[in-house]
Order: C-alpha cells, then sequence, then structure tokens
C-alpha cells in the first residue's frame, strides 16, 4: 500500500543531484533508494541502511504562527548538498536510504491565498496543519515500526508533533524530546500551528519527557513560563543567557542535565535552525549558538541507543540573498553527517 502524500525519490532524480567525478565516490553513489514503491515498507525492513532521510517541503505551519514562509525549500537545497558529501570511512552512503518526500503542494497552494490575520483563514490554516499532521505521523510511524531511525528534514516546526506521535504510536509508548531552539514551541492549544507542536503532543499523551536548550529569554513570554513551571518535573529548559551571556551554566554541564531528563527513554531530536545566528530562518536571529555548537549539541545527542529521530527544521532558504541561498542546505547537511556519524557508532 502507498502513502498518498509520499513521493519517491527516484534514479533520475539521484542522477541529476550528484556530480560524477573520477577519483572520487559520493553518497549519492551508494545510498539506497527504494525500488519498489509498491512494496516500499518491507523492502524498507529488508535493505541494510539504519536511517531514512525523508523530505517535508511546506511552510503552513509557519504561517499559521505569523511567521515568515519559505521553509519549503530547504529540503530541495539539502538534498542537493548531501548527496554530494564524500563517501569515506568517515561517512556511509549505505547507511542511509532516501525515501523521498510528502507532496503537500495542492495544500500551499490552498495556503497561498489565505491570510493568518483574517480569523476564518487563520482557522483554514489550522486545518490544513492537522491534515500534514495526519501524513506526517502516519509515515514516521511506518518508518520506525520498520526498525529504521527517521530524519526528517525541512517544512516548519510544526511537523515535531507529527514526528512524536508517529514514533510514539510505533513504540508503543510516549517518547520524549529535546528540543535545540530559541522558542519553546509550547503555545496554547489554539489550533495547529508551528508554535504548539509539543505543546499539542504533550497534552494528548505522545511527549513524556521535553527539554528546552538554549531558550532565548527575549522571546518566552511569562505564559508560557507558568504553564512549564505546571509541569517541572516533565518540562525543563536552559536559556542561551545563562550558558554564553551571563556564564551562570557551563555549555557542557547542561548536556548532561539535559541527558538526564530525555535518556530516560526513547527520545527525538529536533534542531530548529532559527537558533543559529545569522541563518535564513522563519525567524532569523542576530545572536545564539554558532554552528559548531549546534554540530556539538547534535554529536552529543546522537550517541545514545535510545535516538528515535531527528528533525532538522525552520529553514528557509529562499529568506538569503541569492548568492548565499544554499547555505541552509550545506548547514543541513553537515548537521546530519554528524547524526550519522555519531548514532551510527551508539551500537559498537
Amino acid at each position: 500500500m502507498t502513502q498518498t502524500k509520499l513521493t519517491f525519490f527516484t534514479r533520475d532524480n539521484l542522477l541529476a543531484l550528484t556530480s560524477l567525478r573520477s577519483g572520487e565516490i559520493k553518497l549519492g553513489e551508494r545510498v539506497h533508494l527504494i525500488q519498489q514503491p509498491l512494496d516500499w515498507e518491507s523492502e524498507l525492513v529488508q535493505n541494510e541502511s539504519k536511517y531514512v532521510v525523508l523530505g517535508i517541503p511546506e511552510d503552513i505551519g509557519v504561517k499559521a504562527n505569523f511567521g515568515r514562509t519559505g521553509t519549503a525549500g530547504a529540503w530541495e537545497k539539502f538534498i542537493a548538498t548531501f548527496l554530494n558529501i564524500q563517501h569515506n570511512r568517515f561517512n556511509k552512503g549505505y547507511w542511509v536510504t532516501v525515501l523521498g518526500h510528502l507532496d503537500f503542494s495542492k495544500e500551499m497552494e490552498e495556503a497561498q491565498s489565505l491570510n493568518p490575520s483574517d480569523k476564518a483563514d487563520r482557522k483554514r490554516l489550522f486545518e490544513l496543519v492537522q491534515q500534514i499532521d495526519k501524513e506526517v505521523s502516519h509515515l514516521i510511524a511506518k518508518i520506525v515500526k520498520a526498525g529504521k531511525i527517521p530524519i526528517i528534514i525541512g517544512g516548519g516546526h510544526n511537523n515535531a508533533y507529527g514526528n512524536i506521535k508517529g514514533t510514539a504510536l510505533a513504540k508503543g509508548k510516549a517518547i520524549n524530546a529535546i528540543n535545540f531552539d530559541a522558542h519553546t514551541d509550547f503555545r496554547p492549544l489554539e489550533g495547529r500551528h508551528s508554535g504548539n507542536g509539543f505543546s499539542y503532543a504533550f497534552e494528548e499523551g505522545f511527549l513524556k519527557n521535553y527539554f528546552v536548550f538554549g531558550l532565548h529569554e527575549n522571546y518566552t513570554s511569562k505564559g508560557i513560563l507558568s504553564a512549564i513551571k505546571l509541569h517541572t518535573d516533565r518540562v525543563k529548559y536552559n536559556t542561551y543567557e545563562q550558558m554564553n551571556i551571563r556564564k551562570e551554566k557551563s555549555f557542557s554541564n547542561e548536556l548532561l542535565n539535559a541527558k538526564k531528563h530525555i535518556d530516560t527513554g526513547f527520545y527525538g531530536i529536533e534542531i530548529d535552525l532559527d537558533a543559529i545566528p545569522q541563518i535564513a530562518s522563519s525567524a532569523i536571529t542576530p545572536t545564539g549558538f554558532s554552528a559548531e555548537r549546534t554540530r556539538q549539541f547534535l554529536h552529543f545527542f546522537a550517541a545514545s541507543t535510545n535516538v528515535a529521530y531527528l528533525h532538522i527544521c525552520e529553514g528557509a532558504p529562499s529568506l538569503d540573498y541569492p548568492t548565499n541561498n544554499h547555505v541552509v542546505g550545506k548547514l543541513i547537511a553537515y548537521l546530519v553527517s554528524d547524526f550519522l556519524k555519531s548514532n551510527s557508532n551508539s551500537d559498537k
């Protein structure tokens, strides 16, 4: 049975994006692709890959949250860079199956004409996000049931909900999550958008323990801090200012503290690119953790056998300078390769 919204990544797609060079081997020459779309789940179970790369090119959740659209373009930029990483003793293409992407072009087309400032239009945007939720959670559950670790690229942070729900359904119990983010995305349950994926997953029983790493104090409302305080045993955070401005806490100690909170069972890793300075995203920031710190964070949390998925979101290449719009895709590819290297050693 096929997934209606799932568009498989084909050999033609791969050949169009992989730059072949004499004397070199690129990941694109070694990754797995689905050969039998009608029986892709069985094929996935049987192939040797541990990871499944999936794109979600949409920005409807961002629009519903009054953000700047553009996150739909991250998948395309990422995959073009990722396939051209060198296959060598550090990176192995056969670790990965490139599954494809979820096609929300019809929903995107409808969302273009909707104004989030209009009450009726915003309600419709919420409904479209709920449709996306169903597709994402359904597909993530299938990938996890196949014994693989999904690596989800692109879209808004609304997709954290589908990642968490799908993984929890496949595992048969609530999972934990760590979110490297300037924001909590724990907003009120007012209708689905990119700012409340975690609060909905928490309320519905799919998310158990949650840790927000590097929260920006200037963009966290009193109401959200109060909501977190009600669940202080299960929802924890630290702030960027505590670590990098006032030096009240150290980055390395905070990695360990966060790990204690979420490494008690299966957990998802969420990376929001709006936490990294000057990276084109729906809520671009002038200050925050560097790309190197982000890579160190990911390397640290990827090393556990409890890792259930990786999600990198909110990158918006179209919001960057025309000469620079490959940077988001290249950064995501670095992060994914860091994850693969660290997690592939977790079984050893």
